[in-house]
């Protein structure tokens, strides 16, 4: 009787472990499913196989893009560059596109939904040749969705009043609104000329901008970086194709004063932008790169509407945040050099104190002139000679003062700066404060 029970039990729990890995086998399984009552997919197309969208309006106005050589492009109305973000969210939206919910499995009337005449068509032609066209008709009586079917599609669904919006583009809202289209990781060469003499900036073989014209400068980097990056942005307002506006635009350029013109050149070539400002403060552009005068706004304008000494380096000495490694100081009478050996500044054999040394190259650091001047010259009260950069970077530069001012001048420079006196008397007293590193004091007695 007691084999007989067990055998009952083994039976039991086999039965049970059974079921159980039945059971956990059929919730992964239907964890890859969606719901019965999901809202059915109404498109669902992998958004490398678009080919093109064909936009139309009940109106009749269209729009029709296409992927040529892996980039979009507007081909109606007219050949028009595209914006490729703008394109990529289009084919976002239509890619997976998904419903609120299914009304009809087979409409009858389709006049009730506004689908027998859509105010929206979409078609998407896929590199197979496939092709699909989305339908979206009226608004639902809520206004929160929309009525929409696909052609030779006998259902009708509700999407999100938000999907026609997305999809409700026009070629100005498609096109690419940048009146330059360089590659500004590629840029050779930059040229403004808008205050003054043509200014042209090139990059050195460290990758640095350098003011190449009117003469060989020390440029501020983040200055020309700025300027490109105005450049880069620099957008059409697309009510300027159209043609009233394209007329103004076209009569304010011509009526401006000339604010600047601006040439950047790539691998690619050279495109140029020239901007006017008229009576009423208003910016006009014409670009090389589109047909046309567009108007721009005061961002682009105001930027390019720069002097030399704007893009100058107003900075003493170009080591920046990476410290040095050696100092070579003269103070009045008082000369000292530091090199750095690890994270020790010596003295010859001396170990010098870390912070006092800090303390100096910071003031180095912040040494910016007030003024430029293209002549002068005193007797020096400091020199100090900084390398960096592991050796590749030698500054020496030379003080003077006179009357109440200071002056300054880099090794193998014509310009001299005009510096504020403060910086300067800092400078000299963080100098003479540099001592010899002390041990700690253990405390014992």
């Amino acid at each position: 009787m007691k084999f007989r029970g067990l055998l009952v039990a083994v039976a039991l729990l086999a039965a049970l472990g059974g079921a159980a890995y039945w059971s956990n086998k059929k919730e992964k399984t239907d964890v890859n499913k969606p719901p019965a009552d999901a809202p059915p997919k109404i498109l669902n197309i992998p958004s490398d196989q678009f080919k093109e969208i064909a936009l139309k309006k009940k109106s009749g106005e269209s729009t029709d893009v296409m992927k040529i050589e892996g980039k979009w492009q507007i081909m109606q109305p007219k050949p028009l560059p595209a914006d490729q973000d703008s394109v990529g969210s289009l084919v976002s939206s239509l890619s997976s596109l998904t419903s609120d919910r299914l009304i009809e499995d087979k409409a009858g009337d389709l006049s009730q939904y506004g689908l027998n005449a859509p105010s929206q068509e979409v078609k998407i032609t896929q590199k197979d040749g496939k092709a699909a066209t989305l339908l979206l008709g009226d608004e639902t009586p809520t206004g929160a969705g929309v009525f929409a079917r696909l052609d030779n599609d006998p259902r009708i669904f509700i999407v999100a009043s938000y999907i026609k919006s997305s999809l409700d583009k026009t070629s100005n809202d498609l096109r690419d609104k940048r009146l330059l289209t360089f590659d500004s990781d590629k840029l050779t060469r930059v040229d403004l000329t808008a205050k003054g003499p043509t200014i042209e900036f090139g990059k050195n073989n460290q990758n640095e901008w350098q003011i190449l014209k009117p003469k060989p400068l020390r440029a501020d980097g983040l200055q020309v970086d700025e300027l490109v990056r105005k450049l880069k942005d620099a957008k059409m307002d697309v009510s300027s194709s159209d043609a009233d506006a394209a007329k103004k635009a076209a009569a304010g350029f011509a009526s401006g004063t000339r604010v600047a013109v601006a040439s950047v050149s790539d691998a690619r070539g050279t495109q140029q932008l020239e901007v006017h400002k008229d009576k009423d403060k208003n910016y006009w552009a014409k670009s090389s790169v589109l047909e046309g005068f567009f108007k721009a706004g005061n961002d682009l304008g105001d930027g390019l509407d720069k002097a030399l000494d704007d893009f100058r380096n107003k900075k003493l000495l170009d080591f920046g945040w990476n410290d040095p490694g050696k100092l070579e100081i003269r103070n009045g009478m008082a000369q000292a050099t530091y090199q750095k050996s690890g994270d020790k500044w010596m003295s010859g054999s001396r170990q010098m104190d870390g912070p006092s040394v800090q303390n100096l190259i910071d003031k180095m650091r912040d040494l910016t002139s007030t003024k430029f001047l293209d002549a002068g010259n005193g007797v020096s009260i400091f020199d100090a000679t900084v390398t960096s950069n592991d050796g590749k970077r030698v500054e020496k530069v030379s003080f003077w003062k006179q009357g109440d001012k200071y002056f300054a001048r880099r090794e193998n420079e014509p310009t001299v700066y005009e510096l504020d006196a403060k910086p300067i008397e800092d400078l000299q007293k963080a100098a003479g404060e540099v001592k010899e590193f002390q041990p700690p004091k253990s405390g014992k007695k």
